[in-house]
């Protein structure tokens, strides 16, 4: 028989017997809908924690530190034993222009962050003040802050973190537009003791080594409050709650802790960076790019190394979730079993004329077998739709209980479209081996015996 006799024979069956068929079919769609409401939690979850780390910018970049100062984030003990024999690389502008030149890198820039004491209506606020890359513009960092991002590389402005900024004012948005003053120790070098002349510097390095540290006052217009700090917890600058131009921080020549440090080492030929953070073209290239600044002989370390064990995480919970969502299916099958064996029962004489007339077992196997697939088909359709609604539920009833406690709206549950058309054909495939046992009892039925069957 063709494929569309059996089908439209297949749909005629069904439709006589339509009540035990469609309540077989609606445990097909609860199994399914249980099933996609799991997984689209799952989904959704690991889609907004990518998003939040992909709102910092940070995806796309390598924390470059030395290791004399930092340690290797990711090598072993015995690396670690190993490495320490190995002349330590400094981490100066020199570094800086090499790193630049590697291949897929976009950007190289210093991690600039001082102490500071910021003065607004007469009152000091100590505070740490770090500089932003222009890059932080359309990388996403500041999204959603009040406000607006700097004007220029150069320009004399800033961005205050909202909880700095409630300590400024009780209205901290009203705090946009006005001015405040940056009080800063500035490092100036110290000329060679062994030449003749002034004991200081108008420059900020000297190969002379060693500076002198001057108090200075920079004004700046608070342009921006952002909410959260932008990439917390790396690269430096989100564990500050004052932000300038990166430019502008460069120009201030500001001390940082970094620059005693290098004094003690007795590095002070050339003035070294704390940290580097290297922009690569894509995440794809940033293990490679990894990789060669590591053979350079720094330590690394990028939000790659996190997501692995984060991607790891959500790959168990989905596991888990799959296999708790699929109990119901399992449950499913059975009515489709209970179903299709009671149709035998009630249509032995039909399959003995349907024999008797030339049918042969694979006929009849592929009758019971087009039941089961569109019981299958119907009820993943209609179960995907079921298990979309659940989770749009979940979100609103998560929302809702979101804003009662003053926190903005989050998208807990997604249904892309491989997890639709997956759990549909996951249904199907489900049905069809519920259908081995039937279709297989219908096949060996005894014409003769079938058309004596009352």
């Amino acid at each position: 028989m063709k494929f569309g006799d059996i089908s439209e024979l297949a749909v005629r069956n069904l439709r006589e017997a339509i009540l035990r068929n469609s309540l077989t079919t609606l445990g097909v769609a609860v199994g399914v809908a249980s099933l996609v409401a799991m997984l689209s939690l799952g989904v959704g979850l690991q889609q907004f924690a990518s998003k939040r780390l992909s709102s910092t910018g940070l995806f796309n970049a390598v924390f470059v530190a030395s290791r004399s100062e930092m340690g290797d984030f990711n090598r072993s003990r015995r690396n670690a034993t190993e490495n320490a024999a190995q002349p330590v690389a400094p981490l100066d502008e020199a570094a800086r222009q090499e790193i630049a030149r590697l291949p897929n890198v976009t950007e190289v820039y210093p991690e600039i962050r001082f102490l500071t004491e910021i003065r607004y209506a007469n009152n000091p606020y100590p505070t740490m003040v770090a500089g932003v890359p222009e890059s932080a513009r359309i990388d996403g960092a500041f999204d959603g802050m009040q406000g607006a991002f700097f004007s220029g590389p150069a320009a004399d402005e800033a961005i205050l973190q909202i909880e700095f900024a409630k300590e400024l004012s009780n209205d901290p948005s009203s705090l946009i537009g006005k001015n405040l003053v940056l009080r800063y120790a500035e490092r100036q070098a110290l000329a060679n003791s062994n030449a003749s002349g002034s004991a200081h510097a108008n420059t900020a390095d000297s190969p002379s080594g060693g500076f002198s540290v001057v108090p200075h006052e920079q004004q700046l217009k608070i342009v921006g409050i952002v909410a959260t700090e932008p990439g917390g917890g790396f690269g430096g600058f989100g564990r500050s709650r004052v932000f300038i131009p990166l430019q502008v921080a460069q120009t201030l020549s500001a001390t940082e802790v970094n620059d005693l440090r290098t004094v003690l080492n007795g590095s002070r030929a050339n003035r070294n960076y704390a940290s580097l953070t290297v922009r690569v073209k894509s995440p794809k290239q940033v293990e490679a790019v990894e990789a060669t600044i590591k053979a350079m002989g720094f330590a690394t370390f990028s939000l790659l190394d996190t997501t692995r064990n984060l991607r790891l995480f959500f790959t168990v919970f989905d596991l888990l979730l799959g296999i708790f969502g699929s109990l119901a299916l399992a449950v499913a099958t059975l009515g489709i079993v209970n179903t299709l064996v009671m149709a035998i029962l009630e249509r032995r004489r039909e399959i003995g004329v349907f024999k008797a007339l030339g049918a042969d077992d694979r006929d009849v196997k592929q009758l019971f077998f087009a039941e089961a697939g569109v019981m299958g088909l119907v009820g993943g359709v209609f179960g995907v739709f079921l298990g979309w609604l659940i989770g749009r539920a979940l979100t609103f009833g998560t929302n809702v209980y979101l804003a009662r406690q003053s926190l903005p709206a989050v998208d807990i549950s997604a249904v892309p479209v491989w997890l639709a058309l997956g759990a549909i054909a996951f249904a199907v495939i489900v049905s069809l081996i519920a259908g081995l046992y039937p279709a297989s009892r219908a096949a060996r039925l005894n014409p003769v015996e079938a058309l004596r069957y009352e």
